[in-house]
């Protein structure tokens, strides 16, 4: 009403003199007993709930007056005012009427917030204080409010019925919405503690003190399904606007109300409060919702302490009100606490008058701070119990009501009753049938069901075939191996390399069968195995293929590379030596790899998706299952440093190696043009398959192609000449039958043997012939000397003639034409002897 809090006191204070003096009297009784009241009528917010409980408590008023034997002699009398709802109005009011004449032997308030102001000052003059409108859990508080009753049940009487509704209905996550005020902080506090007590989880809190906007989009990003909504009635459609601007209401979410508002509550004053909802919009965003409240209006039929049924009391209630197009006003739930709370005023009063009487005294005889009479307020106060018409009226130790609680649905907008719950007994009574949009309770949060990423089954499929017809193709080579392995032919491309080369492509092949494995054939506790099993089968084979072409490769580049005068033999031994020490690697690096950091399986999750053809509310969680390992990245890194090594030693010799072509291993060629195959595969295969790890059927169609051609080429390459070569030519063998024996074989490799012993001979001999030759030409050199020495002493030289030896030749001298004569030094006899002994040696050599 705009009021100032001047003019509300002066107002207040005028009012409250009046009442004080000529009070509501009511009957034939000539002595009045006082009380002060306060009902929240005229504010703006917060409860007012006084429009319908003070004609309640005037009723009960009447009802007890008209009681001859009740106070008898005594008419009881109130004075009240309009708090508004204010704590700060209700103070003042409560000042006006203590320091007014006559005494107030109680005080009935209502609105938590002002009793909250009113039940901790009035202790200070010992008086009781009554409250038929506040739930705030505080109150129960004795140290603060040591002489506070009240027939309005506490708010956290309804916190044991929404635990009870949250399990049966299977919700273990909520939220909850709460007003800045003390009662719902209060009521939150005690929420908190009993779903903590029965592991429910509270995933968000979220207060607000005017505008829920903020609040209810926080709400929303966190996914909040069960919402707890804590506030007053206008604060309220608030909420309930937001709701339908943000579309958290229908089939996914449930919202649980305070039951203590007005029917219709959610359609009145949407304009006078400014809310940018219809009244239809918000009929929809408040169908379905819960609702959460005490037993307000007694359930049977039976007559109450005032002699009236509830029916009754209805009937009489509703002729007093006034009614606005059949809307109740505020506080009409609560009248029946107003009623009997003026009742138990009145048999509280009567109780101790009696108890006076046995001493004597008198109740006119209270003053404030009278500690006896106030003792025996509060005493018969708190053993006060009656059939009212709210129900059965009793207090606890802490003065609260004890009552049971309800729980209604909204549904085609009007209220239906699901059922009781009695928190003594801890037995939740459903007698009422929900109603939810698609026909059973909405999950407490998005239904979020994990699906794994497996390899298409038709691509799996497609793949293992061809990777079988690769194997088998695989097997009948080395079958044709076998069968063919005296064939010259195949003897010069060394026959056990080659077998090799397909044992370890049936092992790449059976990887790719390995790879294509997932989580829809291999179970989960089994699937360490599977990663064990990928690396090394596929490690192995790799290095037993691969490194028999690198052994080839390596023989003929030996070959190219010695000089005539090495011993270019290569030992097969060696080609099997090398390759033992290439898988003797793998093995080493894969035993260290898996002792001390075992691969496992790791789970590799996306962003949530939702599925097609689906009207419930679930998403996907999108699974991939991976082989990894705490340092699966150095692990990596030293398994294809050491592949990389050959692969680039293997390309740089097929590159040298390029243009030889050798008898004794006709297929070096087709050997670098498989090493080439395998190379350029395997540089682009290992990158792009990490690179797209996380596309199971790319990742796995990238990776089973890049073996299967790589296998299928070099089979092709290496394979196809041979056989091509065996069917031109099949009655080609190795000697004049088509099989030999063991001693012939023998035999064989013994003159091999021995003719590169002969070779090596010759070669020595022909070393020392042209030793021998570049001695002759010196001696002939010599022997010119002589000669002109010769003609020097026929010409009358003294020189010294040096000893020598006269042979005939069968020519002449070219000048004097006489038969030639050769002169014989005992240095060229010498010579002459060596060269004849070198080509007897050489004769008998060759024989």
């Amino acid at each position: 009403m705009g009021w100032t809090m001047e003019k509300c006191f002066s107002g207040v204070l005028s009012c409250i003199m009046v009442l004080s003096m000529v009070g509501v009297t009511v009957g034939t009784k000539d002595l009045v007993l006082q009380i002060g009241g306060t009902f929240p009528i005229n504010g703006t917010g917060g409860w007012q709930g006084g429009q319908a409980c003070q004609p309640s408590a005037m009723m009960a008023l009447e009802d007890v007056n008209n009681r001859p034997d009740l106070i008898p002699g005594y008419r009881l009398s109130l004075a009240w005012n309009d708090s508004l709802c204010e704590p700060g109005l209700g103070a003042a009011v409560l000042y006006d009427m203590i320091y007014n004449p006559p005494p107030k032997l109680m005080l009935l308030v209502g609105c938590s917030t002002v009793s909250t102001t009113i039940g901790e000052v009035a202790k200070n003059w010992d008086l009781v204080v009554l409250s038929y409108g506040s739930s705030s859990p505080a109150l129960s508080d004795r140290k603060r409010f040591s002489t506070f009753f009240r027939t309005h049940p506490s708010a956290t009487v309804h916190n044991p019925i929404r635990v009870k509704l949250f399990q049966k209905f299977g919700w273990s996550r909520i939220a909850i919405l709460q007003q800045t005020e003390e009662v719902f902080i209060s009521t939150t506090k005690d929420l908190e503690k009993h779903c903590k007590d029965q592991n429910i989880e509270i995933m968000t809190r979220q207060s607000f003190l005017t505008d829920p906007t903020d609040a209810i989009r926080n709400i929303k990003r966190q996914d909040a399904r069960i919402v707890v909504a804590l506030s007053y009635v206008v604060s309220a459609r608030k909420v309930l606007c937001e709701i339908y601007k943000n579309k958290l209401y229908g089939k996914s979410y449930v919202w649980f109300f305070i039951g203590w508002y007005e029917d219709g509550w959610y359609e009145h004053n949407l304009k006078e409060e400014g809310l940018n909802c219809t009244a239809s919009e918000m009929r929809e965003a408040a169908e379905g919702h819960l609702t959460t409240e005490a037993l307000m209006w007694n359930q049977d039929k039976q007559k109450t302490i005032s002699g009236m049924t509830t029916d009754e009391y209805r009937d009489r209630l509703n002729s007093r009100l006034k009614l606005q197009n059949d809307r109740y006003p505020e506080g009409y739930q609560e009248a029946p606490l107003a009623y009997d709370a003026v009742w138990a005023i009145a048999l509280a009063l009567n109780k101790t008058m009696m108890l006076l009487g046995k001493k004597n005294k008198s109740i006119d005889e209270f003053v404030y701070n009278n500690k006896e009479i106030s003792g025996l307020l509060y005493d018969t106060m708190r053993a006060t119990e009656f059939r009212g018409v709210s129900g059965r009226v009793a207090f606890s130790t802490e003065g609260d009501r004890i009552a049971w609680t309800q729980v209604e649905q909204l549904k085609d907008g009007k209220y239906h009753l699901l059922g009781y719950f009695d928190v003594h007994t801890d037995n939740l009574t459903w007698v009422g049938e929900e109603k939810w949009v698609g026909d059973k309770p909405p999950p407490d949060r998005t239904i979020i069901r994990k699906h794994l990423r497996t390899v298409s089954l038709g691509l799996f499929i497609s793949m293992c075939t061809i990777c079988a017809v690769g194997a088998l193709w695989a097997i009948i080579l080395l079958i044709f191996n076998v069968m063919n392995r005296h064939r010259r032919f195949l003897q010069q491309s060394h026959i056990p390399c080659n077998n090799l080369v397909l044992i370890g492509i049936i092992f790449c092949l059976f990887s790719v069968f390995l790879l294509g494995l997932d989580g829809n054939f291999v179970p989960e506790d089994q699937f360490t195995h599977m990663c064990s099993a990928r690396a090394w089968i596929l490690s192995i084979g790799f290095s037993l293929s691969y490194g028999s072409m690198f052994s080839k490769i390596w023989r003929v580049h030996r070959h190219v590379s010695k000089t005539r005068k090495e011993n270019k033999r290569v030992e097969p031994w060696k080609l099997y030596l090398m390759v033992t020490c290439f898988v003797v690697i793998d093995l080493i690096i894969l035993t260290v790899w898996q002792i001390i950091d075992p691969l496992k399986r790791i789970l590799q999750k996306f962003p949530l998706e939702t599925p097609p053809n689906t009207v419930e509310d679930i998403k996907l969680m999108p699974e991939l299952e991976h082989c990894e390992s705490s340092y699966n990245k150095v692990w990596l890194g030293v398994l294809y440093g050491y592949k990389g090594i050959l692969l680039i030693a293997g390309i740089c010799l097929a590159y040298e190696t390029r243009s030889v072509k050798l008898k004794q291993i006709n297929d070096s060629r087709l050997i670098g043009m498989s090493i080439y195959n395998v190379v350029v595969l395997c540089i682009i295969a290992a990158p792009v398959s990490m690179v797209i790890v996380s596309q199971q059927d790319a990742a796995f169609t990238f990776v089973a192609l890049a073996i299967i051609f790589c296998t299928y080429l070099s089979m092709a390459l290496i394979f196809i000449p041979k056989i091509v070569e065996i069917w031109n030519n099949p009655l080609e063998a190795l000697h004049a039958h088509d099989t030999a024996t063991k001693e012939e074989e023998e035999k064989y490799q013994k003159l091999c043997r021995e003719n590169e012993d002969i070779q090596r001979l010759i070669s020595e001999k022909e070393e020392k012939i042209r030793l021998l030759k570049r001695q002759m030409s010196e001696r002939a050199t010599m022997r010119a000397r002589v000669e002109a020495m010769e003609e020097n002493h026929v010409n009358g030289s003294d020189v010294p003639q040096p000893q020598m030896r006269l042979r005939q030749g069968g020519g002449r001298n070219s000048v004097s034409g006489r038969p030639a004569v050769r002169i014989v030094t005992p240095e060229a006899i010498t010579a002459d002897a060596q060269v004849a002994r070198i080509n007897f040696d050489i004769s008998e050599s060759y024989l």
